[in-house]
């Protein structure tokens, strides 16, 4: 049995491989790549099925962040041209999140800058939208920083679903990202959001400079934390940061990468986010292929992403199901517009749900 084989088998039956064996696969890989994002594909369909979940997110408050992390335009030791602004009240918040579930996302998430939200006024218009985002039928998750026990549990207590912090990158590699604070805060709010019986969503952004073992490492903390899912952003590298020089991380080995990370954590949400289309381009599918169950849809937090109707198309094209449908007569309203028979196609208004390949149409 050959070693991707070999590793795939635990992978499954021990839900997980450890750090040493991911690094024996990586180095497989690169001389076998298609092969290894096929056994990837093996375990994401194990576990999760032919499900493709979406998410979307909202910069509800943007800029003037006081930490100091190496990738980021928000942040205020930068001189970037990212647009600030003071937090977004409770109705557009569930507007934007009405809008992101017509776009077929399962969850909305309120990302707000800075290393914790500080007035009252601003904790409730966060409370108030996730009621809002609640009533309408959409999972409301929030990242609001790093927060301690209390702040989890009133979020709970306020019906929030899941927590998001990411972690970024490895323990050992995280003082060339960031000195403002100390890992093990970030570690701190994730455990404190675990606790208060919240999903929890953490995980990387590749491309900052780091190695291979960086991204086991992270892995494996994460694993530890026992995170529910795992959001992987790839650096595009923005004007005005400290990182603008860098080099986009190659699409093979970001590949490569997010297939190693589902054999070290088959059973959990691999989510991929932030810089997908810029730096996988044509092999955007191919991620989906290497072991990913999900997705994030439209815009980011400062840059542009594509239209949720072309992930629904892909998702789609590779015999798989989006968990929520799309809202097909407001995406593709212009077609509708041109085409009588693709007004025909919305069958009188309906909205209609990607169906696995091979169905008839």
């Amino acid at each position: 049995m050959d070693i991707i084989e070999k590793l795939k088998d635990k992978s499954i039956s021990s839900k997980g491989i450890n750090p040493a064996d991911a690094l024996e696969l990586f180095i497989e890989g690169t001389f076998r790549p298609h092969r290894l994002m096929a056994a990837a594909a093996e375990i994401r369909e194990h576990f999760k099925g032919k499900n493709i979940i979406l998410c979307a997110i909202t910069n509800a408050k943007s800029g003037r962040c006081s930490e100091d992390c190496r990738f980021c335009a928000q942040s205020s030791h930068f001189a970037t041209s990212i647009v600030s602004y003071p937090l977004k009240p409770a109705k557009q918040i569930i507007a934007e999140g009405a809008q992101a579930q017509k776009d077929g996302a399962e969850l909305f998430g309120i990302v707000t800058s800075g290393k914790s939200l500080k007035t009252k006024k601003e904790w409730s218009e966060i409370f108030k939208a996730i009621e809002g985002l609640n009533k309408m039928g959409i999972l409301p998750c929030v990242s609001l920083g790093i927060i301690d026990r209390e702040k989890a549990r009133e979020l709970k207590d306020a019906g929030l679903y899941r927590y998001h912090h990411n972690l970024e990158t490895a323990r050992s590699f995280f003082k060339n990202i960031c000195t403002t604070h100390d890992y093990e805060e970030d570690v701190t709010a994730i455990r404190e959001a675990k606790d208060a019986g919240l999903s929890v969503c953490a995980g990387a952004l590749f491309g900052l400079g780091e190695g291979i073992t960086h991204r086991i490492e992270l892995a494996a903390t994460l694993k530890e934390l026992d995170v529910d899912s795992v959001p992987l952003n790839l650096l595009n590298p923005i004007k005005g940061t400290p990182l603008a020089h860098m080099q986009p991380l190659p699409p093979m080995e970001a590949l490569l990468t997010v297939a190693v990370y589902r054999f070290m954590l088959p059973d959990r949400d691999i989510r991929l986010c932030g810089g997908k289309e810029k730096i996988l381009r044509q092999l955007l599918p191919l991620g989906i292929v290497a072991g990913a169950n999900s997705l994030m849809t439209g815009n980011y937090l400062t840059t542009t992403g594509r239209e949720s109707r072309h992930d629904h198309e892909m998702v789609q094209d590779l015999g798989l199901i989006a968990s929520r449908e799309l809202d097909m007569c407001r995406c593709h309203l212009e077609e509708a517009k041109a085409s009588p028979k693709a007004s025909g196609a919305h069958a009188g208004g309906r909205k209609v749900k990607p169906r696995p390949a091979g169905h008839a149409r």
